[in-house]
């Protein structure tokens, strides 16, 4: 649970609506509007994922390799889902698993935040002046008969259209309060003119975002006040520079728990909002006028705040946009420096999270790499097992000189070794397994249960080895050459298959795959 809603926020937060709805029927109205649209933020997500599975995957991995193809995507993903929130979550999954770089991710939140002022377009644009009441009843009418189908994309269109009737009918709930509302209270009374007005009301929209959880509610909320004359379009800029702030603070609550890709991404997020809304309040003036100027050109009325707000929220974005993106190399440099890894244990898995496990692309390449550490800590402990050191069993030598040379019995003790280093990393791999397939297709759930496999293999391997090493450690010291001999040609033969198997991770052809593995059944 976030951070705000805490043992002491949430009683407060509850007790401070319930207040307000006591109090007020049209606060009642818009926040049962607010509720609605955020509900409907929800079931888009939701929607999304399940097609996040395929199409989206295989985009993002392809456009990450130039900077305009990260920024491209993060523009037009962001349209297209309305939740910059889940483009964040799907580029902090595919992070976290390797398949993009920092900078890829970097691109792509910038691009997103662009995305987002297409939201406050159509809402001002088209949600504002059109009774999409009317389209919102069907719409969860038909979202929730498919939501209960049993295929995976069937139900994953029924949580979007859900989702939009709820956002259009949250959408209307609000303008219909602050319509309300106007009768008994004029909100734009207390209107605060000048810097005064403007570090309040930034104040304001950062609060509100945070609460929410949401830049597009709070987005809503300010087109549907100022469509209702309930606040200046002044204090209206204001509000929406405090969203585009407040989105950071919680990316940075999100990140806490993240792993480091995920705290370095919440950072860069931070750095780009932070400069674009202290641009923005600087130069607000600037921005008012070129508003103002874009708005003669493009046919928008001299009164018509609400698609001014929005031209505005897209402008100082851009803004952001061509001051940030030269130094998007050296901040991402930055963040590698000063975001530093976690200490963790050996037996902790550093590639799975839950940002990863809803992808099951990502989950896969997550799951791979952590099938490689646990590779990794096993070769270990088996060459030991055989009384050869590690550096020597990857060395250049040949095997047979290696096995010569180690003579020495190394005291390994692969049950402690095992309880210590590999059975708490095996679980959660296998674990990890469990859940992502519940998101996978039949193919993706087939490599998963591959990665499943190699696991068990490896520590099949470490248990074989362990009967292995009682004799090992007794016929190493034979008086009788005829059976140190025939020991050291058993180590021989392990030893280059351990070889052959690290050449086959090592390599990036298939060719090269497929004749190493022809050599080692010939060992």
């Amino acid at each position: 649970m976030n951070i705000l809603l805490s043992k002491t926020w949430l009683p407060t937060l509850l007790a401070l609506l319930a207040y307000g709805f006591w109090s007020s029927s049209d606060f009642t109205i818009i926040s049962a509007g607010v509720a609605m649209f955020l509900f409907g933020m929800l079931a888009l997500e939701e929607g999304f994922r399940a097609f996040a599975g395929g199409v989206l995957d295989s985009i993002l991995r392809r456009s990450t390799d130039r900077v305009w193809k990260s920024l491209l995507f993060g523009v037009v993903s962001t349209t297209l889902v309305q939740s910059s929130s889940l483009v964040s979550v799907l580029t902090i999954s595919f992070l976290s698993a390797g398949l993009i770089s920092l900078g890829g991710g970097i691109g792509i939140i910038f691009g997103a935040n662009l995305g987002t002022t297409t939201g406050a377009w159509l809402i001002a644009g088209f949600g504002l002046k059109v009774s999409i009441s009317a389209y919102a009843m069907p719409l969860m009418v038909f979202g929730v008969v498919l939501v209960f189908q049993s295929s995976k994309r069937w139900k994953g269109l029924g949580y979007i259209l859900l989702g939009l009737g709820f956002l259009f009918l949250g959408i209307d709930y609000m303008k219909q309060g602050f319509e309300a509302f106007k009768a008994d209270i004029d909100l734009a009374a207390y209107a605060l003119p000048g810097l005064t007005g403007l570090l309040v009301f930034t104040a304001i929209g950062i609060f509100a975002t945070v609460v929410m959880q949401s830049s597009h509610a709070t987005l809503v909320l300010i087109l549907t006040a100022l469509a209702a004359g309930q606040i200046t379009y002044e204090n209206g800029l204001a509000l929406a520079i405090g969203s585009n702030v407040g989105t950071t603070i919680t990316a940075l609550l999100g990140s806490i728990s993240a792993n480091v890709d995920g705290r370095r991404l919440a950072g860069a997020h931070l750095v780009f909002n932070l400069v674009t809304g202290a641009v923005a309040i600087v130069f607000i003036q600037a921005f008012i006028h070129a508003v103002d100027w874009l708005s003669i050109s493009l046919g928008i009325g001299a009164d018509d705040y609400t698609l001014k707000l929005a031209l505005f929220h897209t402008l100082f974005n851009l803004a952001g946009i061509t001051l940030m993106l030269p130094l998007m190399r050296p901040l991402e440099r930055l963040l590698l420096r000063l975001i530093k890894p976690r200490a963790t244990l050996i037996t902790q898995p550093e590639y799975l999270n839950e940002a990863t496990i809803s992808f099951p692309d990502a989950a896969i390449e997550a799951v791979h790499n952590e099938t490689i550490r646990l590779y990794d800590i096993t070769v270990g402990i088996i060459a030991h097992g055989l009384s050869i050191r590690r550096k020597d069993l990857f060395s250049a030598e040949p095997m047979d000189s290696v096995v010569k040379q180690s003579r020495r019995i190394i005291q390994e003790d692969i049950n402690e070794k095992y309880a210590l280093h590999v059975k708490n990393l095996y679980s959660a791999i296998i674990e990890f397994i469990s859940r992502a397939r519940i998101a996978a297709n039949e193919a993706q759930a087939e490599q998963l249960h591959n990665q499943r496999m190699a696991g068990s293999h490896l520590v099949e391997a470490l248990k074989a080895v362990k009967h292995l090493q009682k004799n090992l450690n007794t016929y190493l010291r034979s008086p009788n050459p005829y059976i140190r001999d025939e020991y050291d040609k058993l180590r021989v033969l392990i030893g280059r298959v351990l070889r052959e198997i690290a050449n086959v991770r090592d390599s990036t052809g298939d060719t090269v795959t497929i004749l190493s593995l022809d050599d080692a059944k010939l060992l």
